[in-house]
This record gives structure tokens, C-alpha cells and sequence, in this order.
């Protein structure tokens, strides 16, 4: 397992990411079986857990409280503005005692902020303030979700070195514009992307390889997968073209070892020195994937990967999303 400096933290390379515990949308199973699979993710070096929607925090804190003391785990959750507030000093620190107390702690290790509009600039004196809270000792390290280029680097340039350790976006094969500004800022300011999208819900993975392009309302199709069909089909390129993306990274996988093709993508994500950790959709109790997961770890892409693969991706407007989608987390707003 690959790990990397997030502050004070050493965590692994892949986070288990637990968006799909916010509703029955993805599947659901019994909190019991939930709370194992975490338990199970813990013992086989997947000790690092993102992305807490809805009860997903509550049902992760139940879980940690079961683990032996002084068991390693690593939580990420967010704090999300979604509407217009005055981020006084006892707004923000509510918000996360609220965070605290769902999750059973007395720190939190990772608090990711989101934050809907720039327009009033409360984003700032909310990062003062949960840089207060840090120094009281509630958070560990603080985080951006969704934040753009722009204002990453504004955050960064305020508060200086060490403030901000990561930033949340999405990133992949398919939606590469992290590669448009965001690489340098990270650089820039020693910050690390947390990435999730990079398996595009599913569909970078053998299952998909050969197969007749979806309806996007299928009974089978969950939330994640609708909203990456329309960026593959409708923002990047189209089916045909997807297919012989996934033809090549089987190629690819073949090479070493049979690797799978969501191995191959990760690879693909992971070899960028900006990013820290890739987030993997996990529906604890239904569907995981650790052991495939693990050999990501096997191989690192050479010159004759990276040629192939780009061979295909110069076809399709990937490289155009920066101004046809936005900067990252633009599609949010």
C-alpha cells in the first residue's frame, strides 16, 4: 500500500469513499454488515475513509468505536455551505461539533470545506475560523472540496504554509482539468488533490468493455453512473471512442499481469505527482473491490502507456471541459 504525507498524517494512496451511504439510491445493508465492512477495509490497509453524506458519518464513527483501541483510522468529512450564511466564529464551530459528535470523536482528522457561493467572499473568514478550531484542537488538518483554481490559490497565498493540505475534486481519464491550472497551484502551495470520479461510477472497468452503450434511466443505473454517462457521451466524446479507451487500458492491464482496467485508470491518476489520494466508491455490506484494488499497487505506467492512452483521449474533447464544464467543481455551481 502506497501512503502519503496529509499534515501530521501518513495515509494510504486510496481512501474508501462513503458517498454512497447517504441513501438507498446505490443499494442498502444492514448497519451491522456496514460496520464489518469497515472493520475488514481497517485490517487490510484501507484505514482512510472520505466523503461522509447523510448518515455516513454517523454509521463510520459507529464503526470506529468498535475497533480495538488504538486501532489506525483516518476520517475525512466536509462541511458544506450550500446556501448564503455569515460564517461567525459560533456558526463554524457548531458545524463542526456537529461533525464531532456524529462521528464519536474529539478531533477531526480531515475537515474538507465546501463552500457554493464566492460572490460574498465568506469562504475566507470561515477558513480563519476553522484555523482557530485547529489550533484548539477540534480539527487536524483542514481541506477544500470543490474549490477552483482561483480561489485554491487565494485560500493558499492568505493563510500560508501548511494551512490547507488538500482539495477534493474530481479527476480522470475523462475529466482531466486538474491538468489546467490546479497541478500548479498544488505544486505552488505543497497541497495534495484527493480525487474521486476516477472510475467515472463504474464504467472504467472490464464490465463495460464490449458492452452496447446504456439508457441513462435504466432500473440498473445508479446515481453515479447517469451523471458520468452524460460526461462521457455528452461532454467528452461518445461511445465508440469510450470503447476504444477501455480497449487500450486492457491492452494496458494485459502487460502487466492482468491487471484490471480500473486498475489501469487509477494508475493513470495516481502517477501525477499533485495527486495524494484517489477516493473509491465503496457500497459497504453490498459491492467492494479491495483485493483488485490492492494491485493497483503492482505497476506504474511507462512512456509507451502514456503514449497509447493519449492517443486516444486527443480525440475527444476532454482537454475542452475547462471552458465547456468550468474549472473544477464548476458543475456544482
Amino acid at each position: 500500500m502506497e501512503t502519503f504525507k496529509l499534515g501530521s498524517f501518513d495515509v494510504p494512496r486510496l481512501f474508501a469513499g462513503l458517498w454512497q451511504l447517504s441513501g438507498n439510491a446505490w443499494g442498502t445493508a444492514p448497519a451491522v454488515a456496514i460496520r464489518q465492512e469497515i472493520s475488514r477495509h481497517v485490517e487490510k490497509g484501507f484505514f482512510a475513509f472520505a466523503d461522509h453524506y447523510g448518515d455516513a458519518e454517523i454509521l463510520f464513527g459507529e464503526a470506529r468505536a468498535s475497533l480495538p483501541s488504538g486501532t489506525k483510522v483516518f476520517g475525512a468529512t466536509k462541511w458544506c455551505v450550500f446556501r448564503r450564511i455569515s460564517p461567525t466564529r459560533a456558526v463554524v464551530e457548531d458545524a463542526i461539533r456537529e461533525r464531532l459528535l456524529r462521528m464519536k470523536g474529539t478531533t477531526v482528522d480531515l475537515l474538507q470545506l465546501h463552500w457554493q457561493d464566492y460572490s460574498d467572499g465568506g469562504y475566507m473568514t470561515a477558513v480563519q475560523h476553522l484555523i482557530d478550531l485547529q489550533t484548539e484542537g477540534l480539527i487536524q488538518t483542514i481541506g477544500l472540496c470543490n474549490f477552483d483554481t482561483l480561489r485554491t490559490d487565494q485560500i493558499c497565498t492568505q493563510f500560508g504554509p501548511g494551512a490547507i493540505v488538500s482539495n477534493q475534486v474530481q479527476f480522470s481519464l475523462i475529466d482531466t482539468r486538474p491538468l489546467h491550472g490546479m497541478d500548479e497551484v498544488c505544486k505552488k502551495h505543497n497541497i495534495k488533490l484527493l480525487t474521486y470520479g476516477t472510475l467515472c461510477g463504474g464504467f472504467l472497468a472490464d464490465e463495460w468493455l464490449g458492452k452496447p452503450e446504456p439508457g441513462a434511466y435504466e432500473n440498473s443505473m445508479t446515481p453515479s453512473q447517469r451523471k458520468y454517462l452524460y460526461m462521457i457521451i455528452k461532454a467528452w466524446g461518445d461511445w465508440q471512442l469510450f470503447q476504444e479507451l477501455l480497449s487500450v487500458l486492457r491492452r494496458i492491464g494485459d502487460r502487466y499481469g492482468g491487471v484490471s482496467i480500473a486498475n489501469v485508470a487509477t494508475r493513470w491518476v495516481l502517477d501525477h505527482p499533485f495527486v495524494g489520494a484517489v477516493l473509491v466508491g465503496t457500497r459497504l455490506g453490498i459491492s467492494e473491490h479491495m483485493d483488485d484494488n490492492l494491485r493497483v499497487f503492482s505497476f506504474h505506467l511507462d512512456a509507451d502507456d502514456q503514449r497509447v492512452i493519449e492517443a486516444v483521449l486527443s480525440q475527444s474533447n476532454g482537454r475542452k471541459l475547462i471552458t465547456s464544464i468550468g474549472d473544477c467543481g464548476a458543475e456544482y455551481r
